[in-house]
């Protein structure tokens, strides 16, 4: 999903996007749903167009544990760690986030503003027996609501898709309970990134649909920390995540050009 730079940009008719069954939002971005949503049925295709993500779900997920872990004092390894406490994942695609983490023991809430992810997320995840609140939402959307507030909230690659990122941020921010931590997950707007994760995933190996994303859309780590200066939240990291060609496997590293995480906490 590639977002344009201009906040101000008139959103088009549905009839012209293409795409009539999507949540409302500021920050959302119609083509940009319009996009995942033609893809929405390929998400557990561990081989389609969402296989870098399979890959580098391991990674994401076990970083969201341990920080977890470490944050609401609990042993990573018990079979539900998590049990008691609740989770948003925000921008869910099909779930494949939500369902892990609602393995671990949290009580998970997921929204996204496509409908059909939804209906992808929730068809998967119901013959598995796992309760997840699935909702075609926004987060502009539960903040006017007075959802949650959530003691974790995740935002995983989706920051770089939308149109207002600051208000996006600040949104998800609002959503935290006290105590609580939120983790985002993006890309960094480097040369490198540039070279690797767009020219080299998208053109060259192909490892993602051409114009999935936009590099110009890309955030460096002051600017998310920057951002979220207003709000009452303690910012951590980035944390890098860094992918091995001879092994074919994702890791966290030390190299924050590419990807990274950043944790807030609030007090």
């Amino acid at each position: 999903m590639a977002a344009s730079n201009d906040t101000n940009r008139q959103r088009k008719p549905q009839s012209e996007t293409g795409f009539s069954d999507f949540a409302e939002g500021a920050s959302i971005d119609p083509a940009d749903v319009a996009r995942f949503s033609a893809q929405a049925a390929l998400w557990w295709d561990a081989k389609g167009p969402f296989a870098p993500l399979h890959k580098f779900n391991p990674t994401r997920l076990a970083f969201v544990r341990d920080q977890a872990a470490t944050r609401f004092e609990r042993n990573a390894q018990a079979r539900a760690p998590f049990e008691g406490l609740t989770l948003l994942d925000i921008g869910c695609g099909g779930g494949l986030i939500a369902e892990p983490m609602c393995r671990m023991g949290f009580a998970v809430t997921a929204i996204d503003a496509s409908a059909k992810n939804i209906g992808t997320a929730r068809a998967h995840a119901e013959p598995q027996g796992l309760d997840i609140a699935y909702r075609a939402a926004t987060v502009e959307q539960l903040e006017a609501e007075n959802a949650g507030p959530f003691d974790v909230v995740l935002t995983m690659e989706v920051i770089e898709h939308v149109a207002d990122p600051e208000a996006f941020i600040r949104s998800c921010s609002r959503l935290v309970a006290p105590g609580g931590m939120m983790v985002v997950a993006t890309l960094n707007r480097t040369l490198k990134s540039l070279a690797l994760a767009k020219i080299g995933a998208e053109y060259i190996l192909r490892w993602l649909p051409a114009g999935t994303h936009d590099w110009r859309q890309f955030l460096k780590p002051d600017e998310i920390r920057k951002m979220l200066a207003a709000e009452p939240v303690t910012v951590h990291g980035p944390y890098g995540v860094a992918y091995n060609p001879l092994t074919d496997r994702w890791s966290e590293s030390t190299d924050t050009a590419i990807n990274f995480m950043m944790v807030a906490t609030r007090d």
